[in-house]
This record gives C-alpha cells, sequence and structure tokens, in this order.
C-alpha cells in the first residue's frame, strides 16, 4: 500500500493524537453552533467523549478494531479528502463506525450508529450532520456507497484501504481478525470468512474514489484471492 504510516501491529501509540484530532473534528462539525441543549447551555467538553471512544476501541476482545485501526482510517480520510463533500462528518463517522464492537453480535454496526445518534446532539452537532453520520456508520455494513455518495465512497475506501497492504501487512492484518474470533473453529472461520472475501471479490470495485481505486485496487484484489486461496486449502 501506498503511503501507509499505521498498520497492524504498529508500536506507535495514537492516542495522543487521536484526541487532538477528536477536538478539532468536533468543532469542525459544530461550525457556528454554540449550544447542545434546549435552552442554549454550553455545548459540553469534547474530551470526555473522546475518552469514551477511545476506551471503546482499547476494548480487550478487539485485535484488528482498536485505536490503530481508527487512526489508519482517519489517515486515509485525510488523503482522500478532497473527494469528499463533509469532510468533518466522514471523520466523524470513522470516530463511530466500530465503536460498539462485539465480534459474536451481528448490530454492531446498528448499535454503533444509534450511539452518534445519541452522543453528537449532546455535543453540539446539528441534526443534518448527526443522521448523516449515523447513516455513514451504518453504510460500512456492505461497503457499497452509491455512485452519487462522495462521502460514503471516502469512508468505505479508507476503511478498506488495509486490503492494500503488503504481503506482511496483510498477513498481520488476516491474523488480527483470526484472533478476535479466537471462539470460532477453524474451520467454520475458515467458511464464514471465505464468504466475506467473495463478496468483496464480487464488487466491480473495491475502491470508489478516483485515488483509492488507482492506489488499492489490484494489490487489494490479490491479497484477496491470496487469502481466500489460503483458506481454501489452496497454500
Amino acid at each position: 500500500m501506498t503511503s501507509v504510516s499505521r498498520t497492524a501491529g504498529s508500536t506507535i501509540d495514537p492516542v495522543p493524537e487521536l484526541r487532538t484530532r477528536w477536538a478539532a473534528t468536533v468543532a469542525a462539525a459544530r461550525g457556528t453552533r454554540r449550544s447542545a441543549a434546549p435552552g442554549g447551555s454550553p455545548a459540553p467538553d469534547p474530551a470526555p467523549y473522546a475518552e469514551d471512544l477511545l476506551s471503546r476501541w482499547s476494548e480487550p476482545q478487539r485485535r484488528y478494531h482498536t485505536v490503530a485501526h481508527l487512526a489508519a482510517v482517519l489517515d486515509r480520510i485525510d488523503e482522500l479528502a478532497e473527494h469528499a463533500d463533509d469532510v468533518p462528518v466522514v471523520q466523524l463517522a470513522a470516530w463511530f463506525h466500530d465503536a460498539v464492537y462485539r465480534p459474536d453480535r451481528s448490530e454492531n454496526e446498528e448499535r454503533s450508529a444509534a450511539l452518534a445518534e445519541r452522543a453528537l446532539p449532546e455535543l453540539g452537532v446539528g441534526a443534518a450532520r448527526t443522521a448523516e453520520v449515523a447513516r455513514l456508520v451504518r453504510l460500512t455494513v456492505t461497503h457499497d456507497p452509491a455512485p452519487d455518495d462522495p462521502d460514503g465512497e471516502v469512508l468505505c475506501d479508507a476503511d478498506l484501504a488495509v486490503l492494500a497492504g503488503s504481503p506482511d501487512a496483510y498477513a498481520a492484518y488476516a491474523a488480527s481478525v483470526r484472533d478476535e474470533y479466537a471462539f470460532v473453529p477453524d474451520a467454520d472461520f475458515a467458511a464464514g470468512r471465505s464468504a466475506v472475501l467473495r463478496q468483496l471479490l464480487a464488487l466491480p470495485r473495491l475502491f470508489r474514489t478516483p485515488q483509492g481505486y488507482d492506489r488499492w485496487e489490484h494489490l487489494a484484489r490479490r491479497n484477496l484471492a491470496t487469502e481466500l486461496d489460503l483458506l481454501s486449502g489452496g497454500g
């Protein structure tokens, strides 16, 4: 992958930078709004919300969906920002897209979107932007944005960019995903993971932004096909 600054297993602690980025993103998303509650009460300090989110992203059941993944997605959004209509909204969606994550549950995206719908109005983010953040979070179920959805394209491309890592980086990513599903027997994991890989490979394009497609499409497809072959006993 081109210009990857954060990978699975990175020893760089992204949390201090993430705190700073969160404060800047909330400020940008608030725009000119100065209150978060009926009656004009001041918008709350965003810092405790950052700590809550970072705590969620640091839960012990996570091996791939960690603060390092969050930081990497935000980095990729920076690279693709020119394609987005509303960068702060896409950034907020990144913060919330795996905020609720249990590998044994199927409703993670819905619960993450609902968390955004509760937290963002409290923070002084307007109703339209809150709804858009929640919509983008739900879009990560399929990673299949519509052609007229540039913000969805940026978020999905940023989230999937890990698929275009170097062979070593991709192997580390795949191993961390397997670790998150350590409770699943090998045969069942192979079947489920293979279905996910086939679904991704069946998409006409994995990456919808021009920049993402040019940088990552070929490498990602090669990595996905290699993993699928290994899971099928071909290597």
